[in-house]
């Protein structure tokens, strides 16, 4: 596998990706750029599964970058990511390392690799005003009917569907232009995980982060100021454990609720990569049940055999 060569791991939520990523990472003397759109969020650390102990490989800490660089309730948008992907890209290339993009967030994996031309939308006040009545599946409605691509894994909020709304509104005014940023080549590598072991990881995992502290992890982010709404507008975990903590659910409600958002979560995950597919992205599917060995050899061939 040549340096200089970007490669991606993907797959849904459980699969493995991050010490998959890292133990490639070792391998290659490379470095990780996340792409996860809430990893990017200081304190927000069980919820969202950063796993940092993974970036650890045989006493080597492999360098990681775009988690932790904001405040819970900051704003951060794609184009803001692109900005920064494409910095921190040519920066690991000059330094002659192999940069890996890991993550499961479909949208910004497919706009860094395709080169999406995303302005920097400002704030629509009366729109936002006029969509607050609706419904969230009429909000979702609304997103569908917009023709160009949009993330459907992360409008589980009012809050998120109208921001989204409201950037296909803000793109569907503007006159066509030039890419801001240029496609990127890279090797896709995807973790396959059979559905009801990824089910069994799921569940598994969501009773291991309750244990080690997701609910008290929300509190304090709550008790540091941040709104019950700002939070839940990231959705999954914060936004059950929120409504738990907030008394609007039981511990029960809460558990079965987000078990059941997971699972649909990684569901739609599933879709944008088959999607990605169907637009002409080659992904190559690794068992996620094979062992790192095992993994880290498909990788290599692989990367022959399309180098």
């Amino acid at each position: 596998m040549e340096k200089k060569t970007l490669i991606t791991v993907l797959g849904p939520t459980a699969s493995g990706k991050t010490a998959f990523a890292a133990q490639l990472a070792y391998t290659l003397d490379g470095e990780i750029v996340s792409a996860d759109s809430r990893q990017i969020y200081r304190r927000m650390d069980i919820g969202t599964g950063k796993d940092l102990s993974e970036y650890t490989v045989e006493g080597s800490s492999i360098p990681y970058h775009l988690i932790d660089i904001r405040e819970p309730g900051e704003k951060y948008t794609l184009f803001d990511y692109q900005h920064d992907f494409h910095k921190i890209y040519c920066d690991i290339l000059s330094r002659n390392k192999t940069p890996i993009l890991c993550g499961g967030t479909g949208l910004y994996i497919e706009s860094v690799l395709k080169g999406y031309n995303l302005p920097d939308v400002p704030a629509n006040p009366r729109l936002r005003s006029a969509l607050e009545q609706k419904s969230l599946e009429e909000l979702t409605d609304i997103l569908q009917s917009y023709r160009p691509l949009h993330n459907t894994t992360d409008t589980d909020s009012k809050k998120r569907a109208i921001r989204a709304i409201e950037i296909e509104e803000y793109k569907s005014k503007q006159e066509s232009s030039a890419t801001t940023f240029p496609p990127v080549e890279s090797i896709i590598l995807g973790l396959d995980i059979d559905r009801e072991l990824r089910r069994k990881k799921i569940t598994a995992r969501l009773h291991a982060r309750l244990q080690e502290g997701m609910i008290e992890e929300v509190r304090s982010i709550l008790d540091s100021g941040v709104s019950p709404e700002d939070l839940i507008y990231y959705g999954l975990e914060y936004k059950f454990v929120t409504l738990h903590v907030t008394g609007k659910l039981s511990y029960g409600e809460m558990f079965r609720q987000l078990e059941i958002a997971i699972h649909q979560f990684a569901k739609r995950q599933m879709t944008w990569f088959r999607g990605m597919e169907r637009r002409g992205f080659v992904i190559h599917w690794i068992d996620a049940s094979l062992t790192s060995e095992q993994k880290l050899q498909l990788a290599g061939k692989l990367a022959v055999d399309n180098g």
